[in-house]
C-alpha cells in the first residue's frame, strides 16, 4: 500500500448522493474549499439518489402538500408524544432543549423542511434541473408528486457538474473511517481510506451524508433483527450504505432520532436484478403466503398511502415472501403496466391448480383460499382508478376496495418480497443541519443530511426523503462554509 498525505479543506462532505452533492455545491458557492468522499467508483456515484425517480411531496414547485407537516409530525415519534412535551408546563426554551435530547423529530426541523422546499427547488432549477407532474407508478394516489425530469440521475448529474465547475475535489473509492477531533472535542476532519492506499486525514468541517445502514448485514441484524436476512436494498446504490456516518456520529456522542428497528418498505420482485423492480399491482388481486393463505387487506386505501404497511406484512410471512394472484381483469385497468416495474414476466396459468403447481403452493389450500374470497365479494361498481368501496363481507382479513372475484382466466402471479429502501434510525440534527449531542447541544464542526439523519417512525411520509436530502444538504453546506442561508 502507498501513503498519501493529509489534506486540508474548509468543508469535507462524506457521501455523493443528492444530500452530499447539495452540501458540496452549497458550500462551494459560499466560497469554501470542498472535498467529497464517495465509496463507489465515479461511474456509480450518486448513491441511491442515482436510481430513484425522486418523487417530491409537493403540490407545486413552491409549495409542499397540505398534509406535509401533519403527516411528518404524526409519524415523528415512538411512544413519546410531542404534545405531552408541549403540555409539560416548561418554558418554550426548556421544551426545545428537551426535544433535542429525545429521539423524536424536532418540530423546528419539520418546519424548516417545509419552508425551504420551494426555495431549494428554485435553487435546483438554477442548476438546470426541470420539474414536472409526470405519471407515477401509483395507479391510485392521495397526494400529488412533483418529479425532476430524468429522475434522481438528473439531480445527481446536475449537482455533480456544478460541483466540478466550482473545483470541488472528488475522492472516489474512498470511505470515511473515523472523525478527527480537536482537544476540546470539535470535529475538524475525517480519517479516510482510499482503495489501495493507507489511511490519511482530510481536515475541515464535516458534513455526513452517506446514507443509512441497509448495506450492512451486521447493523440490520443488530437493529432490525435476524429476519432482516429477508430484506435487500432497493437498488445497487444501497449496498454502499453501510452505516459508517451513523457509527462515527454515535461514537462521537451524537443523539439519535428515528426508529432504528424499522425501514422504508417497498414491494419488489425477488427474481429481478434491476433497480426498484416494484410491484404496486397487488390491490387488484389477493396476496397469499407460502401456505396458500391470505394474511392482509390488500386494498385498505390508495396504493401510495398503504403499500408500505402491506409490504411490512409480506416481510412477516414465512421466508419474507408472498405472491399476488390476479385474474385477467387486471389487464383492463388503464395503464396497468405502470404498477408493474419488474423486468420479469408474470407466472401464468389457465386454472388455479396449474397456478398452484407453478408457484409450488399447496393446491387444495390455494383453491380454498380463492373460493372463500370469491364467495365473500359483494356486487358493486368497480372503479379501478379510485377508491370504489367494492369490498368483501364476512372474510378475515377483509378486502376494502376493488374486491372482484378472481375467476377469469388466464391467472397471473408475481412473487413479492420487501425491499429496504432506507433505514429510519440515524443522527439527530437541528434546523441548520448541525448534529446535536445527547445533551441537545450542536456538535462543533459536525453536520449531517439525508437518509442518515433520523426523522421517521412507524410509517414513512412518502416522497420526502430526496427532498429532505436536498434541503438540509443545501442548508448544512452553507452553514459549514460560514454563510448560512436565510432560512424561511
Amino acid at each position: 500500500m502507498t501513503q498519501q498525505t493529509d489534506q486540508t479543506y474548509d468543508v469535507v462532505v462524506v457521501g455523493c448522493g443528492v444530500a452530499g452533492l447539495s452540501a458540496a455545491v452549497s458550500a462551494a458557492e459560499a466560497g469554501a474549499r470542498v472535498a467529497v468522499l464517495e465509496r463507489s467508483p465515479r461511474d456509480e456515484r450518486g448513491g441511491q439518489s442515482r436510481y430513484t425517480e425522486a418523487y417530491l411531496r409537493m403540490k407545486s414547485e413552491t409549495e409542499v402538500t397540505d398534509d406535509f407537516e401533519t403527516h411528518l409530525a404524526e409519524n415523528g415519534s415512538g411512544a413519546i408524544s410531542p404534545a405531552l412535551i408541549e403540555e409539560s408546563g416548561q418554558p418554550p426554551q426548556s421544551r426545545s432543549a428537551l426535544v433535542n435530547t429525545l429521539s423524536i423529530a424536532d418540530p423546528d426541523v419539520i418546519e424548516a423542511l417545509a419552508a425551504n422546499a420551494g426555495p431549494t427547488i428554485a435553487w435546483m432549477k438554477g442548476h438546470g434541473v426541470r420539474f414536472d407532474f409526470l405519471p407515477t407508478q401509483f395507479l391510485t394516489k392521495s397526494q400529488p408528486r412533483l418529479l425532476p425530469v430524468g429522475g434522481g440521475q438528473a439531480l445527481v448529474e446536475a449537482l455533480a457538474a456544478r460541483a466540478e465547475a466550482l473545483n470541488v475535489s472528488f475522492h472516489y473509492e474512498t470511505a470515511a473511517q473515523a472523525l478527527v477531533r480537536t482537544d476540546d472535542g470539535a470535529v475538524c476532519g475525517v480519517t479516510v481510506k482510499s482503495r489501495g492506499q493507507k489511511p490519511r486525514k482530510l481536515l475541515g468541517k464535516v458534513v455526513l451524508a452517506c446514507g443509512g445502514f441497509q448495506g450492512s448485514a451486521e447493523m440490520q441484524t443488530r437493529y432490525i433483527g435476524p429476519r432482516s436476512v429477508y430484506l435487500r436494498p432497493i437498488c445497487r446504490g444501497g449496498y454502499y450504505n453501510r452505516g459508517d456516518g451513523i457509527r462515527m456520529g454515535l461514537e462521537a456522542g451524537a443523539a439519535t432520532c428515528g426508529e432504528f428497528g424499522s425501514y422504508h418498505a417497498e414491494p419488489v420482485d425477488p427474481r429481478s436484478g434491476i433497480s426498484e423492480p416494484a410491484l404496486f399491482i397487488f390491490p387488484y388481486g389477493v396476496l397469499v403466503n407460502k401456505a396458500g393463505r391470505r394474511f392482509v387487506d390488500e386494498a385498505p386505501g390508495t396504493v401510495d398511502a398503504y403499500y408500505e404497511r402491506v409490504t411490512r406484512r409480506i416481510y412477516e410471512q414465512d421466508g419474507g415472501m408472498a405472491w399476488v394472484i390476479l385474474d385477467a381483469r387486471h389487464m383492463e385497468i388503464p395503464n396497468y403496466r405502470l404498477g408493474i416495474r419488474t423486468d420479469q414476466p408474470p407466472i401464468t396459468a389457465a386454472n388455479v391448480d396449474e397456478l398452484a403447481r407453478k408457484l409450488e403452493l399447496p393446491a387444495a389450500q390455494l383453491a380454498a383460499t380463492l373460493g372463500e374470497y370469491n364467495r365473500a365479494c359483494v356486487p358493486g361498481t368497480w372503479k379501478p382508478l379510485e377508491l370504489d368501496g367494492v369490498h368483501t363481507e364476512g372474510l378475515s382479513p377483509p378486502k376494502s376496495n376493488w374486491a372482484l372475484p378472481l375467476d377469469k382466466a388466464p391467472f397471473h402471479a408475481y412473487p413479492i418480497m420487501s425491499a429496504n429502501v432506507f433505514t429510519f434510525g440515524g443522527l439527530k440534527t437541528d434546523r441548520l443541519g448541525r448534529v446535536v449531542d445527547t445533551e441537545g447541544d450542536p456538535m462543533p464542526g459536525l453536520y449531517a443530511a439525508g437518509e442518515m439523519t433520523g426523522m421517521y417512525y412507524g410509517n414513512y411520509t412518502g416522497s420526502t426523503s430526496v427532498l429532505r436530502g436536498m434541503v438540509f444538504g443545501r442548508i448544512a453546506g452553507a452553514h459549514a462554509a460560514g454563510k448560512p442561508i436565510q432560512s424561511n
